[in-house]
């Protein structure tokens, strides 16, 4: 790998990694009000870090070097500015002091600290006043680092929308009725929803990656893990069930991740998995958590989705999976969620218990069919459900308006070959 590239991965990978720390750490600095700051400065301690690795080459610790830089530029910050930008933090007056400083900002950067002032990021994104696609946005490009064109494939729309809605969030952020904190009772209690909600999306993002080349990010997913434990494990909020439940699935989900793809970074189907190579501590912890959450009554959509994929992960082979079991927890999903993507994936369930044709009938009665038209995986699925069917005509049709749609390099590659299979049968 040339200078050049290794660089580019290792500050990619800071970027991932280490963004929303520094920033959730500097917002606790220079105060909500100044989240702005925060995430500039981190942008030009990247910044720094591309410049003078390109000459000096990346350090032997790379983490401690950006955060050393971040630190001093928020400490000059405070020095140059003191007079002209008001902040509410407490810690700011320490740092204008020379023998306070260093300490101070040593503190700040803890382990716990950093873990405590993420968790006050989250909740502070996730903040009533923001509206609910706000809410999503402003936490995976303030806390996850997510770039505005990602966040718009995610949500499926376009990167002025996204822009437009990190800018009213900002603004709430502003007039000052948000504060960095993690809220108590039953404020608690309304804006976990919405947390778990951000880190099911950011979860998802990894798992079904909707840039670059990758068919799938494994550290996006492990981040999402990452922060579902910080909410879980922090004293002041009570273990939920939901949270659990979230957890199990994404346990389940990464567990599989070393089977999903092959050598040409080609996606494998379930059926074509290797079990043996799947993550057998992933699956325990994801079998510990579905327990606890399964100690109530109470029943989630993440409940579902993670029971779902303990079938799955405990069938000895994918002939002997209970699809019938499956295709029951489906319908109890719809009963919560009945939108396109559940239905769809119900008709996936549902030719494995029956046949190709009542799947497609399946499809083809669901309400909302002009929610597909940018919807990737119903071209693949039900191409394969038409292929099944001896319908290779139909399905070559569908997997060239997925190719069309694909943004991902990779998978574009892997639907040109079946479209190459089809056309020779």
């Amino acid at each position: 790998m040339q200078g050049k590239e290794l660089i580019s991965k290792e500050i990619n990978h800071l970027y991932r990694h280490e963004y929303g720390k520094i920033v959730a750490v500097l917002t606790k600095v220079f105060g909500i009000n100044n989240i702005e700051l925060a995430e500039d400065v981190v942008q030009e301690a990247m910044l720094d870090a591309l410049k003078q690795w390109s000459f000096e080459g990346v350090p032997e610790n790379p983490v401690g070097w950006i955060y050393k830089v971040a630190k001093n530029k928020a400490i000059n910050i405070v020095n140059r500015e003191k007079y002209k930008r008001e902040y509410v933090s407490d810690i700011v007056h320490h740092l204008q002091s020379s023998w306070t400083a260093e300490p101070v900002i040593n503190h700040i950067f803890t382990e716990k600290e950093i873990a405590d002032d993420q968790l006050r990021m989250i909740f502070t994104c996730c903040h009533p006043s923001i509206s609910a696609d706000s809410q999503i946005a402003l936490t995976l490009k303030t806390l996850c680092g997510f770039s505005i064109p990602e966040i718009s494939r995610a949500f499926l729309t376009t990167e002025e929308n996204i822009n437009k809605r990190l800018v009213r969030a900002r603004k709430v952020i502003k007039t000052g009725y948000v504060n960095f904190e993690v809220p108590t009772g039953k404020d608690l209690d309304q804006r976990l929803s919405s947390v778990l909600e951000v880190l099911y999306l950011l979860f998802n993002e990894g798992y079904h990656t909707s840039s670059g080349d990758e068919t799938i990010r494994y550290e996006l997913c492990i981040e999402a893990i990452r922060l579902a434990e910080i909410v879980v494990s922090n004293p002041n909020i009570k273990k939920t069930t939901t949270t659990s439940a979230l957890l199990a699935l994404m346990y389940f989900n990464t567990a599989r991740f070393s089977s999903r793809i092959n050598e040409l970074e080609h996606l494998v189907t379930l059926e074509l998995q290797d079990r043996n190579n799947w993550d057998k501590d992933f699956i325990q912890n994801g079998l510990n958590y579905l327990s606890f959450a399964t100690q109530q009554n109470y029943v989630s959509i993440y409940h579902i989705l993670a029971t779902i994929s303990a079938h799955h992960c405990t069938a000895k082979d994918y002939e002997s999976t209970d699809w019938k079991g499956i295709l029951g927890l489906y319908d109890n999903l719809i009963q919560i969620d009945s939108s396109p993507i559940v239905k769809l994936n119900r008709a996936v369930v549902l030719a494995m218990t029956s046949t190709p044709q009542k799947a497609l009938k399946e499809i083809d009665e669901i309400d909302d069919q002009s929610f597909f038209k940018s919807y990737l995986p119903y071209y693949t699925v039900k191409a394969e459900l038409l292929s099944q069917n001896k319908e290779y005509k139909k399905a070559v049709n569908l997997l060239n308006s997925a190719l069309n749609l694909s943004p991902n390099k990779t998978i574009k590659a892997e639907i040109s070959e079946k479209i190459a299979l089809l056309r020779e049968k």
